[in-house]
């Protein structure tokens, strides 16, 4: 009975060792890309939450509210941006820009709504009548606070439109300042500068794409990304970024995303034509995906499973992307499937439970297998759409423009769980933190909770 039982455990090992050390098995060499976490799980210190991708650990989440329920407090804000508030503990960070185009910083209290300080960073007014390829001109739909902050340990980051780049400590000290459009030239970007920074490893990382004006000048402009000290602001880099295309195709109000392998990081950027990545602690260029033409980019990239999905701007194909170890130009056949038609042109999807979530401006939402890029559902939920989808709690939330907010279970088939409305303007994507939901409207700040 025991030779047996020997020689049977022996037949397992020689069986499945093979298979066990085959290429495509998960192993400790083999793991994913994962998402590097910007902060503790249930906070949301920066644009699309700790690991920039929309999604929260958050449980027990509010499903319903309005203006009458589970509002656990409104304040009103006297200024109006796009920008996503930043929360840790209990404290709340946010800019805006008031009727004087004073460009300010608040500090809130997490649990009760109230402001606990409100700084002057800057005054800046946005220029919406600009001539046409010679500077930055504003879309009516946003101002100078649309580049969300960051919080990340002792220090708050804050950006605005006309290139203003602070950092400040908790209790409002300003640590230091740039301007980037002084050091490095005015923006060319088509409708106004929107991309939020990333903090890692001690590194504040900024990035602009613009039409680089090549068609009618010598010297192009160039678009970049540049990497500041975050406690004194020295500049560590600076990386040119020059991709191929012209005009408004090179325009980009996507943030960077930062994913990890193996103790390796990278700094994913989509826009102008390309998806490339460089080493957040040097500003090297590591690979680069070219000749992704579509137009101007809005929604940023998201990580889930090990593939980047994004989509190639202006309503062009959504696509993903499995991560390896690319150096250098990476193929064309490195995408594994495509969506050609109905994608977003400003919302960035959100990677929820095996599933990619989409909703288009004009309000269609879908629901794709991430494996294979299979419609799994398809739903009109009505109005336009600017906000990205945020998902927590098994659900994933879509906020239109006029206060609307459809809560749908994540699951395969669609299922509506509530139709949620608020009267404001709601542009900013929502922020999750402390199982609360908060909603920046253009006259008051949101906190939905049980």
């Amino acid at each position: 009975m025991i030779e047996n039982s020997i020689s049977a455990i022996r037949f397992l090992w020689v069986v499945c060792l093979p298979l066990l050390l085959a290429p495509g098995w998960a192993t400790a060499e083999d793991s994913l890309w994962t998402s590097v976490p910007q902060g503790k799980a249930d906070t949301w210190p920066a644009w699309r939450g700790p690991t920039g991708d929309g999604v929260s650990t958050g449980d027990d989440l509010p499903t319903q509210w309005s203006a009458t329920e589970n509002i656990a407090w409104q304040t009103s804000l006297d200024g109006w941006g796009d920008s996503t508030p930043a929360i840790v503990g209990d404290q709340i960070f946010l800019t805006l820009q008031n009727e004087a185009n004073e460009l300010r910083l608040l500090r809130l209290n997490a649990s009760t709504g109230k402001p606990e300080w409100n700084i002057l960073v800057d005054t800046a007014e946005p220029p919406r009548k600009a001539p046409r390829r010679s500077s930055q001109k504003f879309h009516n739909l946003h101002n100078m606070a649309s580049p969300s902050p960051v919080v990340s340990g002792d220090y708050v980051v804050a950006h605005f439109g006309n290139g203003l780049l602070a950092t400040y400590t908790h209790d409002g000290k300003e640590v230091w300042r740039h301007n980037l459009q002084t050091e490095f030239g005015g923006y060319t970007i088509w409708w106004g500068h929107a991309n939020s920074p990333v903090v890692f490893d001690g590194l504040v990382i900024s990035v602009c794409m613009q039409d680089s004006l090549a068609d009618l000048r010598d010297e192009p402009v160039e678009s970049y990304v540049v990497a500041h000290d975050l406690k004194t602001g020295e500049q560590r880099w600076l990386t040119k970024r020059m991709p191929e295309g012209t005009a408004e195709e090179l325009d980009a109000y996507t943030t960077p995303l930062l994913v990890e392998k193996n103790g390796q990081t990278q700094l994913v950027i989509m826009g102008g034509n390309a998806l490339d990545a460089y080493d957040p602690r040097t500003g090297k260029q590591l690979w680069y995906l070219p000749k992704l033409v579509g137009g101007r980019t809005v929604t940023g990239p998201v990580l889930g499973e090990g593939t980047i999905f994004t989509t190639r701007g202006m309503r062009q194909p959504l696509l993903a992307v499995p991560l390896a170890d690319f150096q250098g130009e990476v193929p064309q056949k490195a995408i594994e499937w495509t969506v050609e038609k109905s994608t977003p042109d400003t919302p960035s999807p959100v990677f929820y439970h095996g599933m990619l979530f989409t909703v288009t401006d004009d309000g269609i939402a879908h629901c794709y297998d991430a494996d294979s890029g299979k419609l799994l559902w398809r739903e009109r939920l009505g109005g336009n759409f600017k906000a990205s989808p945020v998902a927590a709690d098994g659900k994933v939330y879509f906020l239109n423009i006029d206060g609307k907010c459809t809560v749908v279970a994540a699951k395969d088939e669609y299922q509506e769980l509530a139709v949620n409305e608020l009267p404001d303007t709601t542009i900013a994507s929502p922020a999750i933190a402390g199982g609360k939901i908060f909603l920046r409207g253009k006259t008051y700040l949101y906190c939905i909770g049980k």
